[in-house]
């Protein structure tokens, strides 16, 4: 591929026409898709760092004790 020249004749009218390399059906790809690709890419190389774990709907939070003898044990 880089042996070949960056423009040609064209076909119709002869006149020197660029070349034009793009991957077949990314250009048809809808911008949701297009973002989730570009999103897996990324991901791969460059992950997300969290501090926490997020909230989610089917978790419940810790239950606060009622035990009295709880509040002698040693804290983190």
């Amino acid at each position: 591929m880089s042996e070949v020249p960056g423009s040609r004749p064209c076909r119709n009218c002869s006149e020197t026409a660029a070349r034009v390399f793009s991957p077949i059906g990314l250009s048809a790809l809808g911008s949701d898709r297009a973002k989730a690709i570009g999103d897996a890419e990324r991901s791969a190389h460059e992950p997300d760092v969290v501090s926490h774990v997020p909230n989610s709907p089917g978790a419940s939070s810790p239950r606060a004790t009622q035990d009295p003898r709880h509040l002698k044990l040693p804290r983190p």
